[in-house]
């Protein structure tokens, strides 16, 4: 090696090192700007509650003499509580843990195989339409969530992609048959069907779900369905016409925790709607599994992440999952946190602590998941071999 080379090589390592110190340097301020998640947002305070009296009023009058240096006295209490709005302060960027996989574009990956078929057959999934993060790794997984009943919803959540109309196109009569066959080309031991909400349709599309499931199950009876599905405006004769198809899952997502349902969903959803759908699915059919989901970082507490989970295993439901949510356009929600991971597995622990069969809890988790299904799909066909129903 000539001098000229070896002065050459040192003023290479020397511009290197300044290079990477810049750039770890850049790193840093960038990840300052950008931030990690930990601040900013916080949503907006509740309305406070007053104070509970039973004095006298002129006892309150002598308190409130006594005490005029007390800005807070006799006035509202502030408990502390939020809620998400729209335009509200969006948390200081994104966690590190929020980084996924991106679809395989490659021709031959799964990811296209599901993507395709899908297409060719003129089928929606809940997976595109609500820009759900894991479509990479469920669609390479061979798993898609199927949207029946079009791709237009009745109702407007404020935290949902999906598009909305009063009067969406009607059905399409043949989708429970393209469906089944697109299921069965699939080769998939385990399926997720959902839908929009369809209040404009008398039983909500029950029936239309339930032919879908009947005809699934005559393809391949050994596949395991699973229905994520409205409240059907809380109609019990469209529960028990879905429960009574042959589904093995009976799913359906209170979303949130009872204080913050008027801000989060629409206005003819609600809370212990949701839950009696859940528990009269399992009144008319008592093996059938039942399983929720709620969305944390949107203000809720732990207090009341706990006591939902308490108010649904009231009802015997078995799987519950706890996903972070995430804004799909500036015109939704703000996230109020950015939930951690400890979180997430402390409401794990506690929830199998209270008897649930299943518990999925994740920042990237939701009510469709890849990892859940697996687990569901062994949990089943355990415990029916077990009981002799296999």
């Amino acid at each position: 090696m000539s001098p000229s080379a070896i002065f050459s090589t040192t003023d290479e390592a020397t511009t290197v090192t300044q290079q990477q110190q810049q750039t770890d340097e850049s790193n840093i301020s960038y990840v300052v700007a950008r931030g990690d998640g930990s601040s900013g947002g916080g949503g907006v305070p509740m309305k406070k509650k007053k104070k509970a009296s039973t004095e006298s009023t002129s006892t309150t009058i002598a308190m409130n003499e006594s005490n005029n240096n007390n800005d807070n006295n006799n006035e509202e209490e502030d408990d502390g509580l939020v809620r998400p709005k729209v335009g509200a302060p969006m948390p200081n960027g994104r966690p590190s843990w929020f980084h996924v996989p991106a679809p395989s574009q490659d021709v031959a990956s799964r990811y296209q195989e599901v993507k395709e078929s899908l297409s060719d057959l003129s089928l929606h999934t809940v997976c595109e339409e609500a820009q759900c993060p894991n479509i990479g790794e469920c669609w390479n997984g061979g798993t898609g969530t199927i949207m029946l009943l079009g791709d237009t919803c009745t109702r407007g959540c404020m935290f949902c992609a999906v598009k909305t109309d009063q009067k969406p196109p009607e059905p399409d009569p043949f989708e429970p048959f393209k469906t089944a066959d697109a299921v069965a080309k699939w080769g998939v031991d385990y399926i997720v069907l959902t839908s929009v909400d369809r209040d404009d349709i008398a039983d909500g599309g029950a029936g239309h779900f339930a032919t879908t499931v009947e005809l699934m199950k005559h393809k391949k009876p050994e596949l395991l369905v699973e229905c994520l599905v409205s409240d059907f405006r809380g109609d019990e004769a469209s529960v028990e016409t879905l429960a009574k198809s042959g589904l093995d899952v009976y799913a359906h997502n209170v979303e949130t925790v009872e204080r913050l349902q008027k801000f989060v969903r629409d206005s003819r959803a609600g809370y212990w709607q949701s839950i009696n759908t859940l528990k009269h699915a399992k009144e008319v059919k008592p093996d059938l599994y039942t399983k929720t989901s709620l969305m944390l970082g949107l203000g809720e507490s732990d207090e009341e992440v706990i006591q939902t989970m308490k108010d649904l295993r009231s009802v015997d439901v078995d799987v519950v999952t706890f996903g972070q949510y995430l804004r799909p356009t500036e015109n939704h929600l703000s996230v109020v946190e950015y939930v951690k991971p400890e979180k997430f597995e402390h409401f794990k622990k506690v929830g199998e602590e209270m008897g649930f069969k299943y518990v999925a809890s994740g920042p990237l988790v939701r009510s469709s998941y890849k990892a859940g299904e697996f687990y569901l799909t062994h949990m089943i066909n355990k415990e029916r071999k077990e009981k002799g129903l296999d």
